[in-house]
């Protein structure tokens, strides 16, 4: 079955928000950088920092700088420092973002944000570029880091959605995919994020397309 005939069928749509629905690179780069530097780390080239964008944060920097679990908890409020007041308008809607929500709802279809950004968080840049009266609701991570996996925000959004329907999700990287496969939904990936082909086909994505607009146009909203 290819996308057009598979979309038809799809009556809830859950969607990533960074690298998805917008393009948060400079403000989570940034506040990435001003919690390494309080331990005394420079970034200089601002795209090793991408890598940051998608994962659990305490857990990109175990992984990404060797911090122990106590200092990536403290790197995590160093970076909610900034990211707070500054980083989270440091940020973009993503090209056909607003089409492709716009044609979802004329639809009647259902559309339901998860993402592993904290839902407060999450709340504040949906309200600020007015996109938050396109979703039926909003599920994120908590704040105390509880709930940050992508498939554990994903089951939450599922039992927290009414009259569900058949499911998809919508995402830019592979955690969004392999959250989909343990929820078992199909998942559409988009490249207009951070993940390339490889790493969506990797994951097991149902589809792949370019951007949003080619949800669009596949959704029959021309």
């Amino acid at each position: 079955m290819d996308l057009v005939d598979a979309i038809k069928g799809y009556g809830t749509f859950l969607f990533d928000l960074d690298g998805t629905l917008t393009n948060p690179g400079q403000g989570i780069t940034n506040s990435v950088m001003h919690a390494l530097a309080k331990k005394g780390i420079t970034v200089t080239d601002r795209s090793e920092l991408y890598r940051f964008i998608g994962p659990p944060l305490i857990e990109s920097f175990e992984e990404f700088y060797g911090f122990s679990h106590a200092d990536a908890v403290q790197a995590l409020a160093d970076y909610r420092e900034y990211f707070s007041v500054k980083g989270l308008l440091e940020n973009e809607v993503l090209p056909g973002a607003v089409e492709l929500l716009a044609a979802l709802k004329g639809t009647g279809r259902k559309v339901v944000l998860a993402t592993s950004k904290p839902e407060l968080f999450a709340r504040r840049i949906l309200a600020h570029f007015d996109l938050l009266r396109y979703f039926d609701g909003v599920h994120g991570a908590t704040m105390d880091e509880t709930r940050n996996k992508k498939a554990d925000v994903i089951a939450w959004a599922l039992v927290h959605t009414p009259d569900l329907g058949r499911a998809v999700m919508v995402g830019d990287r592979h955690h969004d995919i392999e959250g989909a496969r343990i929820n078992g939904l199909d998942s559409i990936g988009v490249l207009c994020g951070y993940g390339d082909e490889a790493e969506l086909r990797g994951a097991g994505a149902t589809f792949v397309v370019p951007g949003l607009d080619d949800l669009r146009v596949a959704l029959g909203a021309f």
